[in-house]
Order: C-alpha cells, then structure tokens, then sequence
C-alpha cells in the first residue's frame, strides 16, 4: 500500500507531465503495477454498494416500536420481530437497535447558590494503605462550598462515624462558619433508611446539625449530579495532587493535602469570574456564614467496654492495658484521633496512644507492675510462700530435699514451724549451714538450731501459733488466787 501523497505525486506525472508508466516507476522506485493500480480513476470515484440487510423491511417498525417504548430492550425487540416473519440473528437486530435508538441525554440547569447558602460533602475512596501487620483503607473526608468552591480535605483510615463528624467540625473550624444547607449522598452516615421522601437521618449527624444550626439534606437516588461540585473536586484532588504523591504518616499526607490546597486549588481562576480567584470568593462569603457555637462538638468514641480475665481490652483490633483492680468490672472506652483512653464511671484509669497496626499488646508498665506486686502478696499468704520471702535460701535446701526423696510438703511444714520458733534471722543461717553439710533436711536444720540455742544459752521460748483459731486472740483469761491451792494440801 501507498500513502496519498505518493498516489498525488503519481497522477500528477502522468496527466499533468505526461511521463509513462515505467518512468515513473523507475523514478519513484515503485512497481509498474502499482503505477497502475494509482492511476485507476475508480479509486478515486467510487461510488459506495448498498447491499441489502436482513434487517431492512423492519426498520420502520422497529423506529415505531422505540418512538413508544425507548428503553425497550432489543431482546425483547427480536422476539416482536421473530413472529413477523424475520430469520436475522439477534446481534443483526441488535446493531439497527442501537441506530435507531433515541439519544437518552437528560438537560440540567446550571445551579446558583447564594454566598453561605450550601456546601457539599462526599467520601472518596484511595486506596488502601500497610500499617505494620494491619491493612488500613485510605479515605478522604471533602466539604465544598458551593459558591465559592473553597474546600476542606482530610484523610482518615476509615469513613466511621466518628472519622465523619470529625471532619465536619474541622471543616467549620477552616471555614471560621457553617453554610446553611449541607448536601449529601445517601450515605449510611447520613441517612440510615429511605422510604420515597420519608428519611431517618442517622442521629449522630442530627445532633451535629442542632448543634452547628445547619440543615442536612440528602441528594435524590442516583442522582449524584445534584452535588455535582464535591465530585468534581473529588476528580481534582485525585488528579492534581494525590497522583503520584507519596507521604510517610496519615499526618504527612493531611499536611500535604492542605499546602496543596492553600497554594494551588485555592489560587485557581473562580468559575464564576476569571478574573478572581476561589480564595477571593471565598472572602467575600465568608461573613455570610453562620456563627460557630462557643464550644465545639464532641467527636470521640465513646463505648461500652468488658474487661476479661487478663488487664488487657481489646479495641480496633490491638489490646490496651487497665489496671488490675478494674479486671472484670464494666469501664467506658473513649477513644479519639490519637488517644485511646478507659473509665470506670467518671474517672480515667488509664490512657495509651492509639494503635493502627493489629495485634499490638499496648502496655502501661505501671499496670503491670501493680499486677506483679498482687502477686507477689499472694505468694505470701501461703505457708511455702511466706517461708521463702522469709528465707529465700530455704528454695534450694527444699530442691535439695525433694531430689533425695524427701516429701516437699512436710519438709516445708518443719520449716515453718522452725521459722515461728526461731525467727527468720536464725533460720537463714541454720538453712545455710545444713545445705553447706549438704544435709538438705528440716530435722538437719532443726539440729543446727538447737545447738545454736545452747550455744548462747538462750532459753527456749515456744510461740503458740492462733492462725487457725483467730478468735482466741481476743480471749482474756482471768488469774486466781493460788493460796486456794494451799488450802486443798492442808486438808489432805
């Protein structure tokens, strides 16, 4: 094949300077025969064949059938067709469908909005990002107002409720105001059940309006062009800033986000005049906006919570530590942005930094030590418990003890009964000597003790141990007068 040029530059030679078929060849270094096939007039005139279709008898009806019935399937057009005698396939009927089919393109007006009168609000969906071990999706909350444009943006790790009303205050907080009318989608934070024009707003977004005075309202189903605004800056954040962005932290990212907007989206030429820019529209609608209360809304997460067995709750996939003595009792998790904090009744008992990964144990090292020294008590209470803090030597002496056979209960009941005799001070010595004579045994240490005594010649002094009858602690025993006994001698 030729290009048009070269089949120009053919025919010009040939009619106009009269050279022949081989010249031209020749000189073009071409074939003759393609010389030929160039110089054909037919080429250049040809007059289109009309070849008849199986489809064409039915033309007319098949436009009247779409004049009545647009929408009407072409499925359901080859069954109409089919009993009136056609013998097509149905991707013939198919193709005439779609020629005669009326354009379907709906008109719209072009929306005015007064200065502070609304702004729209939309999630846009970007991904998902890696935090350690977890796998977090990356959503941006947007608010624009539809007068001027000015927009607010911010990226959270999931579009919960509380990541909503969290961008909502920020936003008002940007706009130094609120707009009016908020418009949106028929989003689960927004509007939790539709019936025809009969909405249930989601409480938590009523609560927000009363508290800022603005009125929430939906878009139409599947009528997303009525807040046609937020979604094309939804478009212009995707392609003008995040598109080959990279960032280290969500911090980073929302940093980022905002240079970005204050220095480029903001500084483009207005829609409604060129010659000012979003920011100077802005200006001028800001004072239109409502006044912010004094106080701003409450966006935490607030949560019922039960602690288990261990000091730890679980929340958001990692679990967080609690004070020992609030094991097993109801608390109240609140947790924000950052911070991850747990009641019992009003007051805080403990507070950690939130967690994105998964399966993190985050540890107050104050909570595990108090659980260490209840422990620690409770080994105490015990009798081999309190004879070990007492005298830790006497561990290895009841090792020794047990490896040669001895019984480890009754050689720990010896010892405690040497330990109320003799006092702890005694004892450890005593349990040092007998495991350097490598006599590991309580009768051993007893010996030693015993000598101990007499070597000091101290008198023996039994305590008498009331542990297993505290009542008798309180028991006061009246002395007699022993003279009766003199008496009872003088009369035998």
């Amino acid at each position: 094949m030729i290009d048009l040029e070269t089949t120009a530059r053919i025919r010009q030679l040939y009619h106009a300077e009269h050279w022949k078929i081989g010249t031209i060849a020749q000189q073009l270094g071409l074939h003759p025969d393609t010389v030929r096939r160039a110089l054909q007039t037919n080429r250049f005139n040809r007059v289109p064949i009309l070849r008849s279709r199986l489809t064409d008898p039915y033309i007319e009806f098949v436009r009247h059938v779409l004049l009545k019935h647009p929408r009407l399937c072409a499925t359901r057009i080859y069954q109409m067709v089919a009993s009136r005698g056609y013998t097509g396939s149905v991707v013939q009927l198919r193709r005439l469908v779609a020629e005669l089919r009326p354009p379907r393109r709906e008109a719209f007006l072009k929306l005015e909005t007064f200065p502070g009168e609304q702004g729209q609000v939309d999630w846009a969906h970007f991904g998902k990002v890696t935090i350690g071990r977890a796998l977090r999706q990356l959503c941006c909350f947007l608010i624009v107002l539809a007068y001027s444009r000015w927009m607010y943006l911010e990226f959270f790790f999931d579009q919960m409720m509380e990541n909503f009303l969290r961008g909502h205050v920020r936003a008002f907080h940007d706009f130094s105001g609120c707009p009016r009318i908020l418009l949106y989608d028929n989003l689960r934070s927004a509007v939790l059940e539709r019936r025809g024009d009969a909405i249930h707003f989601n409480p938590r977004l009523l609560e927000l309006s009363a508290h800022y005075h603005f009125a929430a309202r939906p878009c139409q189903v599947r009528a997303g062009n009525q807040k046609g605004r937020v979604e094309r800056a939804i478009r212009y954040v995707r392609d003008s800033f995040f598109a080959g962005r990279t960032f280290t932290t969500l911090e980073d990212l929302n940093r980022q986000a905002l240079v970005w907007r204050d220095t480029i989206a903001h500084r483009r030429p207005w829609p409604g005049d060129d010659s000012r820019t979003v920011a100077d529209a802005f200006e001028e609608e800001r004072p239109r906006l409502i006044r912010l209360p004094e106080h701003a809304f409450e966006t935490n997460l607030v949560i019922p919570i039960h602690s288990g067995k261990t000091i730890y709750v679980r929340f958001d996939l990692n679990d967080y530590s609690i004070p020992p003595q609030a094991v097993g009792r109801p608390l109240t998790l609140v947790a924000s942005e950052t911070t991850v904090r747990i009641l019992d009744g009003t007051d805080e008992i403990a507070r950690h930094r939130r967690s994105y990964d998964r399966h993190q144990i985050v540890l107050d090292p104050s909570h595990q030590e108090a659980l260490l020294a209840q422990k620690r008590k409770a080994v105490g209470s015990t009798p081999g418990g309190r004879l070990v803090q007492a005298v830790p030597e006497a561990e290895a002496l009841l090792d020794a003890a047990f490896a040669q056979g001895e019984s480890a209960g009754r050689q720990t009941a010896q010892l405690v009964h040497l330990l109320d005799l003799y006092g702890a001070a005694e004892l450890r010595v005593a349990v040092g000597e007998a495991l350097q004579r490598k006599t590991p045994r309580a009768s051993s240490v007893a010996f030693i003790l015993s000598k101990r005594s007499r070597s000091k010649r101290q008198p023996f002094r039994a305590t008498v141990s009331l542990s297993h009858r505290p009542e008798l602690n309180d028991l006061e025993v009246a002395p007699h007068n022993l003279e009766n006994y003199d008496d009872l001698a003088d009369k035998h």
